[in-house]
């Protein structure tokens, strides 16, 4: 096999400085009062990162806080019931996620005495959580050092090194990984991993970068080369595919409405929603449909069209079980829900 060339040469960066330079930037400028910051404890540090996963702080917060009113710990998330943890991530998107805390949470109980385990490689045994994540728990809850590469490290270190290409190839993420190494340093591991993601998220942003604010800017490889809106690299085009789906509403004389339990993997796996169907002009007895809504949702691979319609089917011939449940709207607004399904129902209700 061929291998890929990755462009990029180091600079006259001094791994020391960049990490004492980033501190004593962090030491003002950083954020020090996040709810995980206040009680850095494995298990919210834990959770705080998963929730951080393809999404932002400012989205995370209020979560993250009724997350842990509800599960103060990991005992308490593992006694719950599925239904109730999704029904606390609703909205928040990446259901999985929701779901590998939920499985972590009663392993950690079962065969880890009840903790999560203090080393990355351990933790990586884990569902749900990978390199990075292990590597930020580790450092954060333990302030043990430790190297991690999410989203906002990789923009830091690829532009810092001019390492060009996509991160998400091998032998870029190799290259990354080991530039990110070199710049963490042996003590701090908690500032220090707090003040880069800092840095990526608030000053070397993915898009207009405050490079003039940047206090690693001075050797920055990307901004001496004119390549900072550049890097990193751009994953490769690829056109959205187009799907289109039909939901039902169906309600019963008492204006409860029927949601169907999604399997358990897929597209809102585990989730509650509205029937789907396939012929979008009758139901499954072909009664006549009344169209409601339309919506467009977005996913990462894929742009979804969603129909809601009305349906004439008669409700009695439906009975309640593990994967049918009639509920009232304020009900069925309170379990877990795909983002786009709670939509149309709070634009009904």
């Amino acid at each position: 096999m061929k291998r890929e060339k990755v462009k990029g040469k180091r600079g006259k960066t001094n791994p020391t400085s960049f990490a004492q330079r980033l501190l004593e930037w962090s030491d003002v400028h950083g954020r020090h009062d996040l709810p995980w910051q206040m009680d850095r404890s494995d298990y919210r540090v834990w959770l705080s990162e998963i929730m951080l996963q393809q999404t932002q702080v400012g989205t995370v917060i209020d979560y993250f806080q009724r997350f842990t009113a509800r599960f103060p710990d990991l005992d308490s998330l593992a006694k719950a019931d599925l239904d109730e943890v999704m029904a606390l991530w609703s909205g928040l998107g990446y259901y999985a996620r929701a779901r590998n805390l939920h499985k972590t949470a009663r392993i950690c109980v079962e065969s880890h005495g009840g903790r999560l385990p203090d080393s990355a490689e351990e933790l990586q045994q884990l569902p749900g959580i990978g390199r990075s994540t292990a590597n930020a728990i580790v450092a954060q809850a333990h302030d043990q050092r430790a190297v991690i590469l999410d989203g906002n490290v990789k923009r830091v270190v690829a532009r810092h090194a001019a390492i060009e290409g996509w991160p998400g190839r091998s032998a870029i993420a190799r290259v990354l990984w080991k530039e990110a190494e070199i710049r963490t340093p042996p003590d701090r591991a908690r500032d220090y991993t707090q003040a880069i993601m800092d840095l990526g998220s608030g000053i070397c942003r993915p898009r207009q970068p405050a490079c003039q604010q940047c206090p690693v800017g001075s050797d920055c490889m990307a901004l001496r080369k004119g390549l900072v809106t550049e890097l990193p690299g751009k994953r490769p085009r690829r056109t959205r595919p187009e799907k289109t789906t039909t939901l039902l509403l169906i309600e019963d004389d008492q204006g409860r409405l029927l949601l169907k339990r999604r399997p358990p993997t897929g597209v809102w796996g585990g989730l509650w929603c509205l029937p789907e169907i396939s012929h979008p002009d009758s139901d499954p007895d072909k009664k006549p449909v009344e169209p409601l809504l339309t919506l467009r949702h977005d996913f990462t691979h894929f742009r979804l069209h969603i129909r809601l319609v009305r349906s004439g089917l008669n409700e009695a011939s439906i009975e309640e079980g593990e994967h049918h449940a009639w509920m009232k709207y304020d009900q069925a607004l309170a379990t877990g829900l795909p983002r786009p399904v709670r939509t149309m129902l709070e634009a009904l209700s």
